[in-house]
């Protein structure tokens, strides 16, 4: 429980940090102001997760989910800032409309979840794929280096040491069995770090700064303001990070064996959106369900949410003790990245399981996975193509996960339920070598292909 609880904090770490160490330098905060503010972080996720996992009431869905600061709102965060003409009151601003986007979203949660029935298999299948797509880049982002901007970022030694830490992984997945199989990725990451320090691409330094205890003080950069544009904003924000979650629910339920219905998304989503009301009050952001550890229990098949919520166990230490917290760091981006190939790549083969149950031997089916799936890798594979929208717009649209859900919604409501169904048509079989294109479909001939 312990080592794997501790990979699952290994698989989300840099997604954790990564959107307050981005916001506090927006902001203009000190070194040890943004090392607040990533323990924190930190600290919040945790009591997300132990929310998530362990449950009280009708909140949490009760599966191995891990939960942190969602990427989603880091622009419009930025954009709050930018608009702020005093920068010390832009994190209250945040915090303050985070507060209420999470209430609400809590209130909305229920109704929200009425949703599930719109998710069958042909749609699951294709967002439990696109999730896993649009985490690759992430992956291929850490394997090339920390900083886009240094000469070096993607050179030999980085992705040299990324392919190195992915050998190791698929090496002990390979040839080992029971408990050292399971704790692969972790070993992996250790390996990897230690064959990365004479290459000069492990850095120590956040270990000898940090500071051995130290506690996310209530409202530590002021209290809550509020501010209807922010609010609105992160109320958008929101609908896309619980569209997200239910995505992440419905991946892991299959994963897990366990297929999550209309009530465990209601308590996945209250557990989601009250972890965001309350993150605010530790100076955390909003919070939502990590997908790349979605992969981690896919590949390691450890399904229990006593582990994740270990997990959640060490976040809570990692943000009462920053050089806890800092040992993780200490693991190279390009290390990170290549065991992320093995973690994303996973969650993407779970959605192609899940799509090979949807029944596409029906022409309405593969239409619905084809564009659907062209339409959630827009913002991976054309990055600008929505540059002149609206910024509260872009906000949806640059979540390939979330248009491509939507677009895999509306496109199963269009094909198989309004005006009569008609998935009784059979796609057109594969042709064998010189066989004349006319008389094959629909024949036996070409059903038996």
């Amino acid at each position: 429980m312990f080592t794997s609880g501790l990979q699952h904090v290994a698989a989300m770490y840099a997604g954790v940090v990564a959107p307050p160490l981005i916001v506090g330098a927006a902001v203009g905060l000190s070194g040890t102001e943004l090392t607040f503010l990533t323990g924190a972080s930190l600290f919040t996720a945790g009591l997300a997760t132990f929310l998530q996992t362990l449950g009280i009431w009708k909140i949490g869905a009760r599966l191995p989910f891990v939960n942190g600061v969602t990427f989603a709102g880091v622009a419009p965060m930025l954009a709050v800032i930018d608009t702020t003409d005093d920068k010390a009151d832009a994190l209250p601003v945040i915090f303050g409309a985070i507060i209420v986007a999470g209430l609400l979203g809590f209130i909305a949660a229920p109704y929200f979840s009425k949703l599930v029935r719109f998710f069958p298999p042909v749609v699951t299948g294709t967002v439990i794929t696109l999730i896993g797509i649009s985490l690759l880049p992430v992956a291929f982002g850490w394997a090339q280096g920390p900083n886009p901007a240094a000469k070096d970022y993607g050179s030999t030694t980085y992705l040299t040491l990324a392919a190195f830490t992915l050998v190791v992984v698929l090496v002990l997945r390979r040839f080992t069995r029971g408990f050292v199989k399971q704790i692969a990725v972790l070993i992996g990451l250790v390996i990897g770090t230690l064959v990365a320090i004479p290459f000069g691409a492990t850095d120590f330094s956040p270990v000898t700064e940090a500071a051995v205890v130290g506690f996310p003080t209530p409202f530590h950069f002021g209290a809550p303001q509020f501010a209807l544009a922010a609010i609105i904003s992160m109320c958008v924000v929101m609908l896309v990070s619980m569209t997200e979650s239910t995505a992440d629910m419905l991946a892991l339920g299959e994963i897990v064996e366990r297929p999550a219905d209309e009530k465990t998304i209601a308590a996945g989503l209250r557990a989601d959106t009250l972890g965001s009301a309350i993150s605010p009050l530790f100076n955390g952001f909003m919070c939502s369900a990590f997908a790349q550890n979605i992969g981690l229990v896919a590949m390691t098949r450890i399904r229990s949410r006593f582990v994740v919520a270990c997990g959640g166990g060490f976040l809570v230490l990692m943000g009462l003790s920053p050089v806890a917290a800092s040992l993780i760091s200490v693991v190279p981006r390009p290390v990170l990245g290549g065991a992320g190939v093995v973690l994303f790549g996973s969650v993407a083969a779970s959605g192609i399981q899940t799509l090979v149950k949807a029944g596409l031997e029906k022409d309405n089916n593969v239409l619905i996975v084809a564009v659907s799936l062209a339409v959630g890798i827009i913002p991976i594979t054309a990055p600008e193509f929505y540059h002149a929208f609206p910024e509260t717009a872009k906000i949806i649209l640059d979540s390939g996960i979330s248009t491509g859900c939507v677009a895999a919604v509306l496109l199963n409501l269009v094909f198989n339920h309004l005006g009569g169904r008609r998935d009784d048509d059979e796609v057109t079989a594969p042709m064998e070598p010189g066989e004349d294109i006319s008389g094959t479909r629909g024949t036996k001939t070409a059903a038996a292909h």
